[in-house]
């Protein structure tokens, strides 16, 4: 498995990799999009001769003349609210009394309504109901009994509340219309706080759709994992970028990279002698090249770009015969034979993670890796870095608030989840009294498994450039830092759901909390 242990401080997370361990990386994805709320009534009718119109401008005091079937009885009602009455003079039987007495909010209030026309209990039944579990509680009780059944139209916290204002001016018309009037005012406030909990409830469910679609169940031990899950017209693309040859020409002169490999290889010669090496994702073959002049017995090289035609080319001019070049995904070919003593991979992408190569060398050290057999390299961490350049964060931040004379200032949301790879000054590293502007992320890598002259390399911003450059995550809102502080927080690495190859990278710290993609 791959190990994630923050040491002291939580600014350092360290990545071990064993030859005999397994792991695995979770999937990662979208925010949804939030419905857009329905318009509420808000108007008001102050001219006391147009009763009639106020009456049925607010339809929802009589539910719209709608024909209701009595809960007890076989007889329709013109309205919700003449069905209650009906219920009261006719069956003794108060249904704001019993919404009171037991608290219904609107899932209890929905399922007593199907559960008294669906099991046909008297009113006297219903009457007689102590406090405590009703007969109700199920779940299946909030299927409708009548279609369109306008009772389950009705909030009953209106009705609760028409209750209390118009009981005392029962009876006395001249009294109905300001009645009326403080009902409908009572009613905007009481939607006025049902809009402010639905816009919290909408907030609390987008984060936890942003969760489920950001987390997945972590696969079981030897699962294939995501990359290897999608099919050969989906990782197209990705094998397709590795096809043209300037990225090939860009990672060869990365000195850094490339001369680790190779001294690696040429300063442990005892490591590979007589050996059977596989390389993952080969490319143009240069570390099958180095293995075999390190004195690999047998070196199989595999990749499903079109590079692959080149390294066969590579190989042959320089007459290597114990190299053999396989062109597909490894988790699609058979490989010649059945186990191998060393994997070989460059394998990191950008912040160390990107581009999810590890499951592809994690699938072959399952399925190809010989007991007491070593992956390489066998070490890796990540470091985070605090930022403090104020020139940046303004270029990014502030220049969207007058884009050619046009106030673009709301894309600043849009600009803060995208991480940045580029190359990042050394002197702005914070370590003295700052602002915190964003956070770099670089990693390091370990040749290190039975290596008597072991070899590493870094892609920090304060040693030689390489071409993964350093990964930055700028922050929205600057962190005031004092000398000796520590700033605490936890970072989470997840694969894009939609694209394993991506990233999402979500830092929580104090007071706030980012999620970044990486693509």
């Amino acid at each position: 498995m791959l190990n994630y242990s923050p040491p002291v401080g939580t600014s350092r997370y360290v990545i071990r990799k064993s030859s005999d361990s397994k792991g695995d990386i979770m999937a990662a994805n979208t925010d949804p999009h939030v419905e857009e709320m329905p318009e509420l009534s808000d108007g008001d009718d102050d001219d006391d001769d147009d009763v009639d119109g106020d009456e049925e401008q607010w339809q929802w005091m009589e539910e719209g003349r709608q024909t209701v079937t009595c809960l007890f009885c076989e007889k329709y009602l013109d309205s919700v609210s003449a069905t209650l009455q009906h219920c009261t003079a006719e069956h003794q039987l108060n249904l704001v009394e019993i919404i009171r007495k037991h608290s219904l909010d609107d899932y209890g209030y929905i399922k007593m309504i199907n559960f008294i026309r669906l099991t046909k209990c008297s009113a006297s039944c219903l009457m007689e109901l102590s406090e405590g579990l009703l007969p109700w509680d199920s779940e299946d009780f909030l299927k409708p009994v009548l279609q369109d059944d306008p009772l389950l139209q009705t909030d009953p916290e209106e009705l609760c509340g028409t209750e209390d204002t118009c009981s005392s001016s029962r009876g006395d018309s001249h009294d109905e219309l300001p009645c009326r009037a403080l009902t409908v005012e009572e009613r905007a406030q009481r939607s006025e706080e049902a809009v402010a909990r639905l816009m919290e409830d909408v907030h609390k469910l987008k984060l936890l759709v942003q969760g489920l679609v950001l987390n997945s169940e972590p696969g079981q031990a030897g699962n294939l994992g995501a990359v290897a899950e999608l099919r050969e017209d989906e990782d197209e693309a990705y094998f397709s970028s590795y096809g043209h040859y300037g990225i090939h020409e860009e990672m060869l002169k990365d000195k850094v990279r490339t001369e680790s490999y190779r001294d690696f290889m040429n300063k442990n010669p005892e490591v590979f002698r007589d050996k059977v090496v596989l390389d993952v994702g080969c490319g143009t073959g240069i570390l099958s090249m180095f293995a075999a002049k390190a004195g690999a017995k047998r070196v199989i090289a595999v990749d499903q770009s079109e590079i692959i035609y080149q390294a066969m080319d590579i190989v042959r001019s320089n007459q290597l015969e114990n190299i053999t070049l396989i062109k597909g995904r490894i988790e699609d070919i058979k490989l010649p034979v059945e186990k191998v003593d060393i994997i070989i991979s460059e394998w990191m992408g950008y912040f160390l993670l990107f581009e999810s190569m590890l499951d592809s060398v994690l699938y072959a050290r399952d399925c190809y890796l010989a007991d007491g057999g070593s992956v390489y390299p066998d070490l890796c961490n990540i470091s985070l870095a605090a930022v403090g350049d104020a020139q940046k964060h303004q270029d990014r931040f502030a220049f969207w608030e007058d884009v050619y004379g046009f106030n673009m200032a709301c894309m600043k949301t849009a600009v803060v989840p995208e991480a940045v790879v580029e190359v990042v000054q050394a002197e702005t590293l914070i370590s003295e009294p700052a602002v915190v502007q964003a956070i770099v992320g670089y990693f390091d890598i370990f040749f290190d498994k039975g290596c008597s002259n072991k070899v590493t390399f870094s892609t920090g911003p304060q040693v030689t450039k390489t071409h993964w450059k350093q990964t930055v995550f700028l922050l929205e809102k600057p962190i005031s830092v004092k000398a000796g502080e520590e700033l605490k927080g936890n970072i989470t690495v997840r694969k894009n759901k939609k694209d394993p190859r991506s990233l999402f990278v979500t830092f929580d710290l104090p007071g706030r909390k980012q999620t970044y993609s990486l693509q």
